[in-house]
């Protein structure tokens, strides 16, 4: 069994894309758009009007894969009730991380030494999606 997050940008999927690539050297292992789609929306509320949207986006972080849309559009998207981990190899990259994830961002918690982890911080970036970046300690 395989949990895969899957996030629902609203119209700035592309943008989004874009932003995890300069940030977290995020890597596209597949996009397509509506208008490549072999078949029509089933609902006119998964569509957005624009043809040249994203109807389906996976990008590779790391060892992980986050998936992407801008279908299921209507409303702002709010993601709420949770957070995305990221683990960093050390604390000079979870700074680094942290910190270009929090630009046109909200910092909740800045990062900070825990019994835990030796840098940990909770981010909001520009897109509203939460951050909680941790440190690996050094020799792990």
């Amino acid at each position: 069994m395989l949990v895969q997050p899957y996030l629902f940008f609203n119209g700035r999927c592309e943008e989004a894309i874009e932003f995890y690539k300069s940030v977290l050297g995020a890597k596209v292992e597949m996009l397509m758009r509506f208008s490549e789609s072999p078949e029509k929306p089933q609902s006119p509320d998964c569509a957005p009007s624009d043809p040249n949207k994203i109807m389906h986006a996976s990008i590779r972080i790391g060892d992980s894969m986050l998936m992407g849309s801008d279908g299921m559009t209507g409303e702002k998207p709010e993601f709420k009730g949770f957070s995305l981990s990221l683990t960093a190899n050390g604390e000079a990259e979870a700074e680094k991380t942290f910190n270009a994830l929090a630009q046109g961002g909200q910092v909740f918690q800045p990062l900070v030494k825990t019994f835990f982890s030796p840098r940990f911080g909770m981010v909001q970036d520009k897109f509203g999606v939460g951050w909680m970046v941790m440190a690996l300690p050094v020799g792990q």
